[in-house]
């Protein structure tokens, strides 16, 4: 570690020497949240920043059921309007980095259906399930361009839970999408209350195109909707591990 700060006792920030260095840490964090908590909820962001730290975790305890045979897992965000087997969905990364290698069955699982024919509906299902076997012990968060998380993004006003958003042109390049051929212009998303409701936040933020934004979330601290991570300020337990890369000075 190359250093860290502390921002007080709900916020800390940990500056890594890299992505591998980031990736160990926040796998350590997941692997002891789970050795604590077995029957834990799980929730998991998608995109370039937590994949080495899942896949830490699946190397470490791939055929432990004894560890991971009750956790729970439930997907953040999924781009709406894409086949659960589209190789650009959520859906897809996951089963492929966290819940095939550490064999966490469907009872177990729960997911927007990004094809949904009803999407608000399919948004209420998400949010009846996860009021029943809620709440979210540890959210493992990725740091938007625009300061979205997941697909809460910059607005008027933010939805408290489950809900389909309006996808920003932010969201619209992330590199997951850019060679689907179906065009996309919305997402399913928990919301920011379900977000704030979980036990602790685990924020991982990678590479110097975040380094703008990771700034302004850091140095300003106000709380403002136009600037959706600045919400984290408000939960009470947030650990951030970011690469130097990410830190920059």
């Amino acid at each position: 570690m190359a250093a860290h700060s502390h921002f007080g006792r709900s916020f800390q920030v940990f500056v890594c020497a890299g992505h591998e260095e980031m990736s160990h840490r926040a796998a350590r964090g997941i692997m002891h949240r789970v050795m604590h908590e077995p029957d834990l909820v799980l929730c998991t962001a998608t995109g370039s920043s937590p994949t080495r730290a899942y896949e830490m975790v699946a190397d470490a305890w791939r055929n432990r059921a004894d560890l991971t045979g009750r956790m729970r897992v439930i997907k953040l965000d999924e781009w709406g309007g894409l086949r659960p087997d589209d190789p650009a969905t959520c859906e897809t990364y996951l089963r492929r980095h966290l819940l095939g290698p550490l064999n966490i069955p469907e009872d177990r699982y729960l997911g927007f259906r990004g094809d949904a024919p009803d999407p608000e509906a399919e948004c209420r299902h998400i949010a009846d399930r996860l009021g029943t076997i809620g709440p979210i012990a540890m959210c493992v968060l990725g740091l938007g361009s625009n300061g979205h998380l997941g697909f809460n993004e910059p607005a008027d006003a933010l939805h408290p839970h489950a809900h389909v958003a309006q996808l920003s042109p932010e969201s619209l390049a992330h590199p997951m999408v850019r060679g689907t051929s179906t065009p996309l212009t919305y997402g399913l998303t928990l919301g920011m209350a379900d977000i704030l409701h979980s036990k602790q936040v685990l924020l991982l933020v990678s590479g110097r195109h975040k380094r703008d934004v990771l700034r302004r979330l850091l140095d300003d601290r106000t709380v403002s909707t136009r600037f959706p991570a600045s919400f984290l300020w408000l939960h009470q337990d947030v650990t951030c591990f970011c690469d130097a890369d990410a830190a920059g000075e």
